[in-house]
């Protein structure tokens, strides 16, 4: 019963740690952007369609998921 509520607990405090983490995320792909880095049309277009879902998700409280996709952007960024 003890592990379950700490496995619980840790489950939740993870959860907590995703919903801070995008903001930074963003904050830092809003940077890069503004220095205008070579990235073809596509890959620009595909960054702010990420960073902007990324928002869209972490609004709707799947902090996981815009994770993951704010992730993707900053790969495509070169961070």
């Amino acid at each position: 019963m003890k592990k379950t509520l700490i496995t619980a607990a840790l489950a939740l405090a993870a959860g907590g740690a995703f919903a801070f983490h995008c903001p930074v995320d963003m904050k830092e792909i809003d940077a890069k952007l503004a220095t205008h880095p070579k990235l073809s049309e596509a890959d620009a277009a595909k960054v702010k369609q990420l960073r902007a879902d990324g928002e869209a998700a972490h609004k709707a409280g799947k902090h996981e998921e815009s994770v993951k996709m704010l992730g993707e952007a900053k790969k495509i960024l070169g961070m």
